[in-house]
């Protein structure tokens, strides 16, 4: 007799087989531009009879047209979302009377560019899965951005199913009704996969059961399961694709803890834009700037930890900026993946307060080549990095005097030399010496003052808010 208790069922083949094996669930699995590799799995497995009701793909665009609709791009969430309101409509209104008082209902879809002959093309995809928690329930729906990394097509098709499959069993045996469940399934979609196979920077639950899950914080915990190194969120505070945003445009990065964000982050980021227009030939308003925040800034899973998060990311949307949350944390290893979406110009703006970490040899450990390799990684196609200035010690501090290390003074003066360092000149020098970490702890203190140091649209919600510790006087 099978068992498909919860310790045993850890392979592809074995979540399938459980899966057909479990009466309560029937579905259709539609893929275009990978194979059918989910379907290979559960008909490879054994009695898909008891759970595929139907598997397509339509490979041809006037094919897939014809039944899905026109679309503007056919690798795309709308061509998704398409698929599974066809497919999904298509099996409740034939089997909904006939088996759905004792049937959940599913859709799996998927439409991806995979590695073809002779081409290097971008390898992505876009997933969704489209149920009933049970039976004759209203659909829940989730949607997910895929990155395949394999270097040969078969071995990009055999990640795809492996994940599908998880995807299918996920949402049947760890989405219960609890808060924690959204956070149990995403920890299973790359069970069997090593996570420099496939990548999923972008996630999204919707419709009924999935009411009161905050998609952005279902978005960080991706980092956190190691299924991306990287998502974001767009000015408005909605999780979106990076590539979405960053496909062939100039960036900027802006990397802080923004806790909270200051008057001085509104003076880097203007500063930064100006520098990086005038350096780079390209016009302000075609640059795509980011607020970075680092995991390593968030700390450690809580809900205390995770409404920090969200009140960052809002005080950041408040003052019109997208927010780019990664786990980065060597500069090189960001600029190598900024470079997956654009070859255009790339830079990366610090506070001086912040530019002992590019001079720290322990910064490279791991690399043969140490802070040299370090330094070439960052500096190459087309790359800057601009210095904005702060007080210390009583002095203005730009890059112009900043000190490091005798042994780095000519690595520095090369960099320099050669204007890939650029000094970015301060806005405002009443507001150099503010600091957020400073800020911070007077808010937390009760201590007035800090006021001062933040935009007004930041003064007020973290007063209505009560953010970061901050708590009215009586």
């Amino acid at each position: 007799m099978y068992d498909n208790s919860a310790d045993t069922i850890k392979t592809a083949a074995q979540k399938a087989l459980a899966i057909n094996l479990d009466e309560l669930r029937y579905g259709t699995i539609v893929e275009i531009g990978a194979g059918q590799e989910v379907a290979r799995h559960f008909f490879s497995a054994g009695a898909a009879a008891g759970t595929v009701a139907k598997t397509m793909s339509a490979y041809d665009m006037q094919f897939s047209d014809e039944i899905y609709g026109k679309v503007g791009r056919y690798v795309s969430h709308e061509r998704v979302e398409q698929m599974l309101d066809h497919e999904y409509g298509l099996l409740v209104s034939r089997l909904g009377e006939s088996r759905g008082e004792q049937t959940t209902f599913f859709t799996y879809a998927s439409t991806v560019a995979a590695k073809s002959f002779n081409s290097d093309s971008h390898c992505h995809g876009h997933v969704g899965i489209r149920f009933q928690l049970h039976p004759n329930a209203a659909h829940s729906t989730i949607y997910f951005h895929v990155r395949m990394m394999d270097d040969d097509n078969q071995g990009q098709c055999e990640a795809l199913g492996v994940m599908g499959t998880n995807i299918i069993h996920g949402v049947f045996n760890h989405l219960h009704d609890n808060l924690n469940a959204p956070k149990a399934f995403i920890q299973r979609l790359l069970d069997s996969l090593d996570s420099d196979r496939l990548e999923i920077d972008f996630i999204q639950f919707a419709g009924y059961g999935f009411e009161q899950v905050e998609n952005r914080l279902m978005n960080l915990y991706l980092i956190r399961s190691w299924c991306t190194r990287s998502v974001m969120f767009d000015a408005n505070g909605q999780s979106i694709i990076p590539t979405s945003v960053m496909r062939k445009s100039p960036v900027m990065i802006i990397r802080g803890s923004f806790k909270p964000p200051t008057k001085v982050h509104v003076d880097m980021f203007e500063s930064g834009l100006n520098t990086f227009a005038r350096n780079s030939g390209v016009q302000p308003e075609d640059i795509v700037s980011l607020a970075e925040i680092t995991m390593t800034e968030l700390g450690g899973e809580s809900s205390d930890g995770d409404a920090e998060f969200l009140a960052r990311v809002d005080l950041l949307n408040a003052l019109g900026h997208s927010v780019l949350i990664s786990d980065y944390f060597r500069y090189f290893r960001l600029r190598s993946w900024l470079r997956r979406f654009t070859s255009e110009p790339l830079a990366i703006t610090l506070s001086v307060l912040d530019f002992h970490t590019l001079f720290n040899q322990t910064y490279y450990e791991g690399l043969e080549g140490g802070i040299l390799e370090g330094m070439g990684k960052l500096f190459q196609d087309n790359t800057q990095v601009y210095v904005y200035p702060s007080i210390i010690d009583n002095r203005i501090v730009t890059l112009d005097n900043v000190q490091v290390d005798s042994s780095q003074r000519y690595l520095l003066k090369y960099l320099v030399d050669n204007n890939l360092l650029l000094d970015c000149p301060y806005i405002s020098e009443e507001n150099l010496p503010i600091s957020a970490r400073r800020t911070a702890e007077m808010i937390e203190a009760g201590k007035g003052g800090w006021e001062e140091n933040v935009p007004q649209s930041v003064k007020e919600r973290i007063i209505s808010q009560n953010l970061f510790g901050y708590c009215a006087e009586d």
